[in-house]
């Protein structure tokens, strides 16, 4: 019998984490053999690696405890893949030479697939003197340019984009700049964007006193503080960015403040980390250690939960040994140190399994509970490993356990600490979870609310057809198993209709006993009022947040998943979409009907003779246009072979479904050696670029991406649109499906888990 509730979950592993050969051919045979490659490669550090081998398989069955997607996806495959998560990239130095080394060091990093963060603070403002050459600054945003376009060429892991965090100081001269740079929709597309906001700064605010931006010791401007928070604020409330992190709070509380200064986090927000700092993350799935769910007895089993955790904190910390790392300075931090990120996941569907509204009191003192148990299970566990295999290397009892978050420990915990040192210097970290909670059930995504109880998925088939599934959240599920249909209950709310103060209750719940942070989406509904939305912010300061990040749905930024509710309070069906559920990629490319709608374009190149003639040629798939396959003339024969192998291969890319827009991506981003060309007054680098461009105006022409249709300018990854209608929100960049929603900092699909962050 499958282990796999759903057909969706059962869907997500086999596209995303089943081991294949090159070909596509399978060598997992069943998820029992992913867990098992996954135990046999992180017992292999042991000295029993049998013995251990059989208990890491035990916490790994059911779903019980689940290692992120690069322990899941590359644990025991021998592929040159980082296992680790979240990566902080070295101190960008104020220099030319230095700043392009600190690039090359992230592409490296994004090609093994880790997601990187990176503080731009460090870089001078623009217009300051550069001296020895004479010139003005071009300022950190510039720089950010640069990083962005690198990412749009590196595929990570797993078939994902890369994901970047850039973070920039509250007192950064450029300050004003970094927060409103996303108001271009082309810009800064790769990167989450955060503001480092310090406790002075706060205080100010609070004051409405004068706030000064300096850099190298220089005072640039003097501006109201209350100006600048209001600036950050209106931006968020129109655009969803820049987040806020309160990086001075995560310094004071950091355990090893001691040996480190933290100035940004990996891209999601749940890792703070120090120059060249790497973690690896894993959850905790609390929904299969519910007992006499729906009944008066309902409880989360303690021992169980204890002897999970401590299993957790051992197979994570032999991934530290047993992970490839992108930069020698990378793997120096994550031995030195030991940092791992222990989760949960779950956390909506047990709280509701016990009878508690998610964002009540009630729940939010459950969720403190149960998080206290988890960071104790954590510590005593490292302890344990301390005196097994001896503490992390950097390990100081006086500075350790004089950090904010070790003075709020048991004192027995401290105690042991004290006596006997730790294993890893921390434990406990709140991460994005959309896809392996889909792979698991569909529990509940992290920390986060329920999104939507049930909706139907449509599957779109080869020829065109589809079929419909219905995806159930998993408490729901189990309601239904002992409820048949009756109504569900009136604590079952969720994401659309939970007031926000209520997600900053829970964050706050839960940070308490989380040694680093949290990577959470605090859903504002669309008519907030400015001041409300302020007050968010300033409850999550208030409640002790270590961040904060909201999303409000607006014309900008689009909407999530769209759902009512019904009677029973089900959401009814999400909105149709141009492809997507269980096959995104197609195992067999459509068929090409009779004939076919396109448009033919004429590119003359500057000093080539002979005009080359695009022809783009479109298929409707019920009742949505979507490109189907490319050919290239030209009276050059010199293009010939080229041209025909290119129209080839973007041919068979749209015949597959999918995610196209990489192909317009990779074609602008080619640079000819010899240099490119001047058209219709833009630059364009190379012959391949402007076909790439036309492509792109082709793509936006009948409604498949959104954008200027100025070939460089717009952005590839925008709506999917019905032809002849109005867009409806954000279409999934992987599935087409209008089922993005953000959730954890990130953009996350519903349906087929993509996500931003990778």
């Amino acid at each position: 019998m499958s282990p796999f509730s759903a057909p969706i979950a059962e869907a997500i592993w086999d596209m995303k984490y089943r081991f294949k050969e090159a070909d596509g051919t399978p060598i997992d045979g069943t998820v029992e053999d992913s867990w098992r490659r996954i135990a046999r490669a992180l017992a292999e550090v042991e000295k029993d690696p049998a013995l251990w081998e059989d208990r890491f398989y035990k916490a790994l069955e059911g779903f019980k405890y689940l290692p992120a997607g690069r322990i899941t996806a590359g644990a025991g495959t021998a592929r040159n893949v980082t296992l680790f998560n979240c990566f902080v990239m070295g101190t960008v130095p104020d220099s030319m030479a230095g700043i392009f080394d600190a690039l090359k060091e992230a592409a490296l990093t994004m090609q093994q697939g880790g997601g990187i963060g990176y503080d731009f603070s460090t870089i001078r403002p623009r217009g300051a003197e550069v001296k020895g050459v004479a010139a003005d600054a071009s300022g950190p945003l510039s720089f950010m340019d640069v990083w962005d376009a690198m990412c749009r060429t590196i595929m990570s892991a797993g078939s994902r984009r890369g994901a970047m965090m850039a973070t920039m100081r509250c007192d950064h001269p450029d300050i004003e700049a970094f927060i409103e740079a996303k108001k271009d929709p082309a810009r800064l597309r790769m990167f989450n964007l955060s503001v480092l906001v310090t406790d002075p700064f706060m205080a100010a605010v609070k004051a409405d006193g004068p706030w000064e931006l300096t850099f190298g010791g220089k005072v640039f401007r003097t501006l109201p503080a209350r100006d600048l928070w209001n600036k950050i604020m209106r931006n968020t409330y129109d655009f969803a960015e820049p987040g806020v992190i309160f990086i001075d709070r995560i310094n004071k509380a950091n355990n090893l403040g001691y040996v480190e200064t933290i100035a940004a986090t990996n891209p999601c927000g749940e890792q703070p980390l120090p120059p060249y700092g790497a973690c690896l993350l894993g959850s905790i799935n609390l929904p299969t250690l519910v007992t006499g769910a729906f009944t008066a007895a309902a409880q989360l089993d303690p021992a169980a939960l204890d002897d999970l955790v401590r299993l957790a904190v051992r197979m994570m910390d032999n991934v530290v040994d047993a992970s490839r790392f992108p930069l020698p300075q990378q793997q120096a931090e994550a031995q030195n140190k030991r940092r791992i990120g222990l989760g949960v996941t779950g956390l909506a569907d047990a709280l509701l399994m016990l009878g508690l509204r998610y964002g009540s009191p009630e729940a939010a003192a459950q969720t403190e509970d149960w998080m206290h148990a988890i960071a104790r299970a954590s510590y005593l566990a490292s302890v344990d490993l301390a005196k097994e295999k001896g503490a992390f290397p950097l390990f100081d009892a006086e500075g350790y356990l004089a950090s904010g978050n070790m003075m709020q420990m048991d004192a027995d915990v401290r105690d042991a600490i004290r006596s006997h040192g730790i294993r890893n210097a921390l434990l406990t970290s709140i991460a994005p979870t959309g896809t392996i909670s889909l792979y698991a059930g569909n529990v509940s995504s992290g920390i986060e609310p329920v999104f939507a109880y049930a909706y139907t998925r449509k599957v779109l088939q080869k020829d065109g057809s589809r079929t419909e599934e219905e995806v159930v959240d998993y408490a729901v599920r189990l309601w239904r198993e002992t409820h048949g249909e009756a109504p569900l209950p009136d604590y079952f709310v969720n994401a659309q209709t939970l007031p926000p103060l209520d997600h900053v209750r829970m964050q706050a719940a839960a940070q308490k006993w989380i040694d680093s942070s949290i990577s959470k989406t605090i859903n504002c509904p669309e008519d907030i009022s400015f001041d409300a939305f302020k007050e968010v912010y300033m409850a999550a300061w208030d409640q002790g947040c270590k961040g904060c990040t909201t999303y409000r749905p607006n014309d900008v930024t689009g909407s999530v998943l769209t759902v009512s509710e019904a009677s029973d309070k089900t959401p009814s069906e999400a909105p149709e979409q141009v492809q997507g559920g269980e096959v995104i990629y197609l195992s067999e490319p459509l068929e090409r009907p009779a004939a076919l709608e396109g448009h033919t374009y004429k590119v003359k190149w500057p000093g080539s003779e002979h005009a080359l003639y695009i022809t783009v040629n479109d298929v409707v798939i019920s009742g949505h246009r979507r490109p189907f396959e490319v050919f290239i003339n030209s009276k050059n024969m010199e293009h010939f072979a080229w041209t025909v192998a290119l129209t080839r291969m973007i041919s068979a890319v749209f015949r597959r479904g999918g995610d196209i827009s990489f192909v317009v991506e990779e074609l602008k981003a080619v640079f000819d050696p010899r240099g490119g060309a001047w058209m219709e007054g833009r630059y364009i680098p190379s012959i391949l670029a402007a076909i790439g461009g036309v492509i792109e105006r082709h793509l936006i022409a009948i409604g498949f991406i959104e954008g200027e249709g100025l070939g460089l300018k717009s952005d590839p990854k925008a709506e999917v649109m019905v032809v002849g209608g109005a867009p409806r929100g954000k279409a999934c960049p992987s599935c087409g499906s209008y089922a993005m929603q953000m959730k954890e900092g990130c953009m996350t699909c519903n349906d087929c888990g993509h996500s931003k962050c990778g």
